[in-house]
């Protein structure tokens, strides 16, 4: 496995699925219809939902027929094959100058998430300015002035309560003027009221549009490891509300419900982009299938 920190942040989902495989495996002397039944109840307990568990078990019958398999210790293997295959994208790629707006509900680590994509993309060369347009909760530019401030880069914030379009709009100025790569900018999570998140981000895309027309404009959404599938109850709800071009999991090295990650790639097509793996700066992954198969099963 190429990423230890991936492999130490699933450690918690691999040992709640991992425990519960190998008894499966001990269990059975051959792979039966019983056996698939079994396995797929493991899946759908591990947060993969009702859809992808059952999407990866027909995979799954499909390939050890085909493979003349029939012992269970070797259905490990096959299985962390089919995973890679069905939640391999192809890498997020940035082009520059480029906007990213994160959104996400309270709660989910939405600011800690982008001190983390700050850090990690000032590290590989990248010059980026934050935008602090969550300006309806309480304290949350002062609590992303901190990250910016652990990441080493530049922030634009207003007074609370203030027009997040117009942080926007000063963020832009800010990034033209210092030829910044990327600007990130962090919007308020209001998904109790929609209304009012799609007015306030379609002001914002307007800003973006017609100040930095130039700039390429990505929307991720932050989610959170450990509410399993109530992370794509969300996910489906902003969908609602905006385009989303990529999922930033967090809090996955406090979850055993690691496999909601092929819930989400089956139930709503929304690559998972990045993982948060630890509580340090640099706990921020890029998402690697294979990485997160071999960490979810093998280790």
């Amino acid at each position: 496995m190429k990423d230890k920190r991936t492999k130490k942040g699933l450690e918690k989902t691999r040992k709640s699925f991992g425990d519960k495989l190998n008894l499966l495996i001990s269990s059975f002397r051959k792979i039966d219809k019983d056996f698939f039944e079994e396995l797929e109840e493991i899946l759908i307990l591990s947060d993969m939902g009702v859809q992808a568990s059952a999407i990866l078990i027909e995979r799954l019958i499909e390939y050890t027929k085909l493979n003349k398999i029939s012992e269970p210790e070797k259905v490990k293997e096959a299985l962390v094959k089919i995973i890679k295959e069905e939640i391999e994208e192809e890498k997020d790629i940035f082009k520059f100058p480029s906007v990213l707006l994160v959104v996400g509900v309270n709660g989910v680590g939405k600011t800690t998430a982008i001190g983390k994509l700050a850090f990690k993309m000032k590290n590989e060369g990248k010059s980026v300015v934050l935008a602090a347009a969550d300006t309806f909760r309480a304290a949350a530019s002062e609590q992303l002035e901190k990250w910016a401030k652990r990441a080493n880069v530049p922030i634009v914030k207003h007074h609370e309560g203030a027009d997040p379009s117009a942080v926007v709009y000063d963020a832009i100025k800010s990034a033209k003027a210092k030829n910044a790569d990327i600007l990130i900018c962090d919007t308020a999570g209001r998904l109790h009221n929609k209304k009012n998140l799609m007015d306030e981000l379609s002001k914002i895309n307007r800003v973006i549009q017609k100040e930095y027309n130039e700039a390429s404009k990505k929307t991720y959404l932050v989610l959170d490891a450990t509410t399993g599938q109530n992370a794509i109850v969300q996910a489906k709800s902003f969908k609602e509300c905006v385009d989303v071009d990529g999922i930033i999991l967090t809090k996955l090295d406090g979850s055993a419900k690691g496999g909601v990650v092929c819930g989400i790639k089956q139930t709503l097509n929304i690559p998972v982009c990045y993982i948060g793996v630890g509580e340090q700066i640099e706990d921020l992954k890029e998402f690697d299938a294979e990485d997160f198969a071999n960490g979810l099963i093998i280790g």
